[in-house]
């Protein structure tokens, strides 16, 4: 599997803001709701992280009912979450089912349209908004040889690729699903929390990967490049079916930024 600077899962691609404030008298304009859900990757990573702004965070996981990820990963990410996050109002994961796209393989831009289609909870008040998308479809970017699993391409947006993920498995048994879902999405939420030095400014910029921007140089990290590699994640789960954790490198980092 090949991964450029920003790949996340074996060839994810990562799309490189301040919040904007207006006085309570001001007339908001039609798209002004979706301001702080529509910035550029990494930058929203302390305000997801502290609860310096946002006390509360609510997941919105997109999806159709066929592509809908297990119970086990949508549990180990409530719990990847609250292990990380300083949310005293709570973190909640919100199920929208919607109709299967069309269109795939999907563009980076497609996906962006089927959000503007489909999402439905945007940062607002006390409350950040994430929004993860499970698509019934690859990428257009996927070869013979490399395959996209998923995608964090804004600052709260994220695109995981269900059948891709589903064909994974069932080409290769040995693999669990709900590990490997786990696994991508939890590497994909460590992008939009700021990994690996994403804006550079982590304190720690020593285990950046210099041959693979964005990712941990720790094999074992969560952040590794391969720890979401296509052809590579199999050989790894045949040693160790299981979701890695972030090395305590990655960990001081999302600290550093009023994590936990």
């Amino acid at each position: 599997m090949r991964f450029t600077p920003y790949t996340p899962l074996l060839y994810v691609f990562l799309a490189l803001g301040l919040l904007s404030c207006k006085s309570d008298d001001e007339a908001p304009q039609i798209e002004d709701f979706k301001a702080e859900n529509r910035k550029p990757l990494g930058v929203s990573a302390e305000d997801l992280l502290s609860d310096d702004i946002y006390g509360t965070l609510k997941i919105e996981l997109v999806f159709n009912e066929i592509y809908r990820p297990s119970n086990t990963a949508i549990a180990e990410l409530q719990d990847f979450l609250e292990a990380r996050l300083n949310k005293p109002g709570g973190i909640s994961i919100v199920q929208t089912n919607v109709d299967l796209a069309e269109g795939a393989p999907f563009t980076i831009q497609e996906i962006r349209d089927i959000e503007d289609e489909n999402r439905t909870i945007y940062t607002e008040g006390d409350t950040m908004a994430v929004y993860i998308f499970f698509a019934n479809g690859s990428s257009s970017n996927d070869t013979q040889t490399t395959v996209t699993l998923g995608t964090a391409y804004q600052n709260t947006s994220i695109v995981i690729y269900e059948k891709t993920l589903r064909d994974l498995v069932f080409n290769n048994p040995t693999i669990d699903l709900a590990t490997l879902e786990s696994t991508t999405i939890q590497h994909e939420l460590g992008h939009i929390l700021g990994l690996v030095n994403l804006q550079n400014d982590d304190i720690h910029t020593d285990h950046e990967d210099p041959s693979n921007s964005k990712h941990c140089v720790v094999e074992e990290c969560l952040m590794y490049f391969e720890s979401n590699n296509g052809r590579a994640i199999v050989a790894r789960f045949n040693q160790r079916n299981s979701v890695p954790a972030l090395d305590p490198l990655c960990i001081a980092d999302l600290q550093a930024k009023g994590g936990k």
